[in-house]
């Protein structure tokens, strides 16, 4: 049960209502009924979320980075999200379960899902060998300050849904055991 109000769409007001109205017309997942708590909070959320979709990292790259986080953060609401998204982004369910190990046999997710885990890992205190390994395999400045901002992004999502306790509304992810012994 959340612990936060749950702000319907139908009943929301002011800057609230405008949001779900808007941008997120169709879109009203427990996730975003809880942020509407506080309209800043959730127009920021969607705001660096918009702005890192036109960024130069593809869609399944940034679900590659939200799926390492989610699992680092332990955030089960934004795993079972970023399933579905990176499915619809284009990476099949085996990719969806190696990003999460932060491992994949595409070298270029490979590098990009080993950055992620280490900046997750070390709190941001990348290493050279970190960064380097991550332009090695193709990678530029660009890219680092992308991946640092959607590191960012997914940290603020899946702290919120521990602090609200987001009710799922999505089918689960599966779980890394299941999947590892089939």
């Amino acid at each position: 049960m959340p612990r936060l109000n749950v702000i319907e769409p139908s009943s929301a007001t002011g800057k609230a209502k405008e949001l779900f109205d808007g941008p997120l017309a169709g879109k009203h997942l427990n996730i975003f009924k809880g942020l509407a708590n506080s309209p800043a909070a959730l127009q920021a959320y969607l705001g660096m979320a918009g702005a890192l979709n036109r960024g130069v990292l593809s869609g399944s790259d940034r679900e590659v980075i939200a799926l390492v986080a989610a699992q680092h953060n332990a955030c089960d609401y934004c795993l079972a999200a970023h399933t579905h998204m990176g499915k619809a982004a284009g990476l099949s369910e085996d990719q969806t379960l190696s990003a999460r190990r932060g491992e994949m046999s595409d070298p270029k997710l490979d590098a990009l899902a080993r950055f992620t885990k280490a900046l997750l890992e070390k709190n941001g205190f990348a290493k050279d060998d970190d960064i380097a390994a991550f332009k090695e395999a193709g990678y530029d400045d660009e890219h680092v300050v992308e991946v640092v901002a959607n590191v960012g992004l997914n940290l603020f999502t899946n702290y919120f849904n521990h602090v609200n306790d987001t009710e799922m509304d999505l089918p689960a992810a599966p779980s890394l055991e299941a999947a590892s012994a089939s």
